[in-house]
């Protein structure tokens, strides 16, 4: 039964984005035009180029913003808090999702690469605000991002968190290869699923991947 794979698990980290709340709602379309901006004015680029730019700084670097911070010595409080300044209107609280998450036993935490002012935004949004023990952001990784393992480190150490008794739910595969590293459970959280030796299970459905682990 998958349950007995989670037996072990005490602390549960979740990542924000297309993974607590569900592909089709396209925040990250939102996100990403409010990217190609601030990088458009702040580098004094055209808008082709710095989408460009955008797309090649989260490939190289994990994130936009380390790319920005690392090539141009971007400060990072005022993009995070520009880049998040999207509408949620369309966001609707899942009720099951909800219900499952709150049974989970012992730690529940949230790790993104976003900020956690709007990681607690989309939470309130959902309906799941009340029900992690911490919300962690980038800031809280000293603005390093996912996939770095120094990242994870960075969090987990703050959090007193233990990686082997830990699970982590995750869209974006690359950013499961630390946690795997570190002795994690590893669930990749997507539409479809991807094969690599790091990621221990796929669902395209976490309301009702969460359901089996709780039978």
């Amino acid at each position: 039964m998958l349950a007995s794979t989670f037996s072990h698990v005490s602390t549960w980290v979740f990542d924000l984005d297309n993974t607590l709340y569900p592909p089709e709602a396209r925040l990250f379309d939102q996100i990403e035009v409010k990217m190609t901006n601030w990088v458009a004015e702040t580098l004094k680029v055209s808008r082709a180029e710095a989408d460009h730019l955008r797309k090649h700084y989260w490939h190289t670097y994990g994130t936009t913003l380390s790319g920005l911070m690392q090539e141009h010595g971007a400060d990072p409080t005022p993009y995070l808090v520009e880049v998040h300044e999207i509408s949620l209107d369309h966001l609707e609280v899942d009720h099951q999702l909800v219900s499952n998450i709150s049974k989970l036993p012992g730690r529940r935490i949230v790790y993104t690469n976003g900020s956690e002012p709007y990681a607690r935004r989309v939470l309130r949004a959902r309906g799941l605000e009340e029900l992690f023990d911490a919300v962690y952001g980038v800031e809280h990784a000293k603005f390093r991002p996912k996939p770095e393992r120094q990242a994870f480190e960075t969090v987990f150490k703050r959090d007193g968190l233990r990686p082997e008794v830990a699970a982590m739910f995750e869209d974006e595969p690359r950013n499961l290869a630390a946690p795997f590293e570190l002795g994690m459970r590893t669930v990749h959280v997507a539409p479809t699923p991807v094969e690599h030796p790091y990621i221990h299970h796929h669902t395209s459905d976490l309301t009702g991947f969460l359901s089996q682990i709780l039978r």
